[in-house]
């Protein structure tokens, strides 16, 4: 027992000891501790998040962590009888009991691991990656645990039947505990922790430190949080199995960039000078997320994965050791015109005036933010005019702001937080001075950079998307006239993942059509491949993100494939050229669920 609780001492103290030597992390408070929590029961005591993303293998994992809940009593009970302090034993009601009820435990725990061995050691679904000997051997300690117990059970304490099987069910334990802290089941100690202290919000960047902060560029930027996270992965897949850039032959497998990051903690440690893009994370795999938060959404142990690739990609990008001639070109266009797209400001100007768009001077009751894809994108202008005819015939007043730049999303997903505040900090000066109260917006991306990451900068604005709004409204709106279509709605990431937001736009879709369901959908909906910068990047390696999701919303057989978010519609565009030209069928429509509402009102008068 000394020998065992010495070797799980020596390596989980090491692993602490690095935890700690990590800088502090900025903008970390405990507080508010109800909704941690609440989180913590959810996701840990009551395995919330395992079961409801992969119920089966989920549901294996759960009573294995439940029965070891249980047996936590039973193994004290079994340590001190060794030195005659057993408090435990059938002879009294309370043991009867409670040693029986563990034996059932026992039963489930025994079959699961059984099951979670076969999954991984025989089916080997691919995003486990490389398997290791030590996880089978750990799981044959378990079910030699839960067979001994259960044995204990039927036979007497005195005779030798019982003593070889408790030296079996003792060595079992001693050789178990140490192995813990030295695999990947060191998540047993961590994960708990890990939930319960992670950043609160999804996916929120953490702002920089100071001037000498460029983010994640060497072993001394690396944060508590960062560290702990990295120690807790349990190597489970979940990430890699939802990684757009990974399903479609990319470089990136989000679960190599957390493993990378304990490789370097390992090798280097939390104060050295060398490079975390590397030998350990690959700088190409950081830039190819496309930030849809799948990997931080299905990952059961708390980790937080976008907060670490952004920040690799602030420490190559605000060092300038990443060249890009596609990202360069974008962080131009933000300098020189203040919009991605690098057309001059006053072409947005000729759509508002062409299309008598209203100036916003403080009496409406909406700030319609147009985004670059709203000002300046052909399809993007037609959600808007699709928008303002909804909202005229609704009788929501709005107007637009007479200037506006980009909210600085792609730049702050690509890791230029300097571009991200220029634009950032000028666009805050227009909406003051407008005096802007709500805000309504076609794009999610511009919603979460405004409402959430423009709080760095000390600017709260209400802000909604489209989708929330046109669904409180839809009562006001007539009915479409038959014959109904069937219309398949791809939910965005940055709508669904980030601010679940699911139900509201499928209201609006239900309104005008017949809704479809694809495969993956709501929060497993598959990503678009704009988000995170890339729809600037240029080509992409392997098969391209948007082409295999069309595939997906094509195969449904819906006349039309809904879309809530101008990059959605972009990326789907490109992609049904390709998908309809090898296809014999008639390709679907394309359209906002706005579009699908205005369709359906009557002809405005000249």
């Amino acid at each position: 027992m000394a020998g065992s609780l010495a070797f799980f001492r020596m390596r989980l103290s090491k692993v602490v000891d690095t935890i700690r030597r990590s800088r502090p992390t900025p903008d970390f408070e405990v507080a508010p501790w109800g909704p941690r929590i609440r989180q913590f029961i959810w996701e840990v005591m009551f395995q919330g998040k395992v079961i409801e993303q992969r119920p089966l293998p989920g549901l294996a994992h759960a009573f294995v962590f439940w029965g070891f809940l249980a047996f936590a009593l039973v193994t004290v009970n079994h340590v001190a009888s060794a030195f005659g302090l057993r408090f435990l034993s059938m002879e009294s009601a309370f043991g009867r009991f409670y040693l029986s009820f563990v034996a059932l435990w026992a039963v489930a725990v025994a079959l699961s691991i059984a099951g979670l061995f076969v999954r991984r050691f025989v089916v080997r679904p691919k995003w486990l990656g490389e398997v290791s000997p030590e996880s089978g051997f750990i799981a044959l300690l378990i079910f030699a645990l839960m067979v001994t117990y259960l044995s204990g059970l039927w036979f007497g304490d005195g005779t030798v039947g019982g003593r070889v099987n408790w030296w079996l069910h003792t060595i079992a334990l001693f050789v178990f505990l140490p192995l813990i802290p030295h695999t990947k089941h060191l998540h047993l100690a961590l994960s708990p922790v890990t939930v319960f202290l992670r950043r609160a919000g999804f996916s929120r960047i953490p702002p920089l430190s100071g001037d000498e902060d460029f983010g994640l560029v060497t072993g001394k930027d690396v944060t508590r949080i960062d560290a702990l996270q990295s120690f807790s992965c349990v190597e489970c897949g979940r990430c890699t199995e939802h990684c757009p850039a990974y399903n479609t032959g990319k470089v990136l497998n989000p679960k190599e960039i957390v493993l990378g990051l304990r490789g370097y903690l390992s090798e280097f440690g939390p104060g050295s000078e060398a490079p975390l893009l590397g030998a350990h994370i690959s700088e190409e795999a950081a830039f190819q997320c496309t930030t849809c938060g799948s990997c931080e959404f299905q990952c059961p142990v708390g980790i937080q994965h976008l907060p670490m690739i952004v920040g690799l990609r602030r420490g190559a990008v605000n060092t300038g050791k990443w060249e890009d001639e596609h990202g360069t070109k974008l962080f131009l266009n933000l300098e020189r015109n203040g919009n991605s797209l690098g057309f001059p400001a006053s072409e947005r100007q000729k759509f508002i005036e062409k299309n008598a768009l209203p100036i916003y001077d403080g009496t409406q009751e909406y700030c319609l933010w147009l985004g670059c894809m709203g000002s300046y994108d052909p399809q993007g202008r037609e959600i808007v005019l699709a928008l303002a005819r909804v909202l005229r015939y609704a009788g929501v007043t709005f107007g637009v702001l007479r200037k506006e730049k980009c909210s600085g999303d792609p730049a702050r997903r690509l890791g230029n937080d300097l571009a991200a505040s220029q634009v950032a900090e000028a666009n805050i000066e227009s909406l003051k001075a407008a005096k802007v109260g709500k805000m309504v917006s076609i794009c999610p991306h511009c919603v979460r950079t405004i409402g959430t990451d423009w709080s760095e900068y000390g600017a709260t604005f209400a802000i909604e998307h489209h989708s929330e709004l046109l669904a409180r409204v839809q009562s006001r709106l007539p009915a479409p006239a038959a014959p109904r279509e069937s219309v398949v709605f791809h939910d965005p990431c940055y709508l669904g993942r980030y601010r679940n937001i699911y139900d509201e736009p499928r209201a609006v879709v239900a309104h005008a059509g017949d809704i479809v369901e694809p495969p993956r959908t709501r929060e497993r909906s598959f990503c678009c491949g704009a988000g995170g910068g890339q729809m600037f990047l240029g080509e992409e390696k392997g098969k391209r993100v948007n082409l295999t999701r069309v595939e997906e919303l094509v195969a449904t057989g819906a006349q039309t494939i809904g879309t809530a978010c101008p990059f959605c519609q972009t990326m789907f565009r490109d992609a049904l050229g390709a998908v309809s030209g090898n296809s014999q069928g008639a390709s679907p429509k394309l359209r906002d669920i706005v579009q699908l509402v205005a369709a359906g009102l009557p002809a405005e008068s000249e």
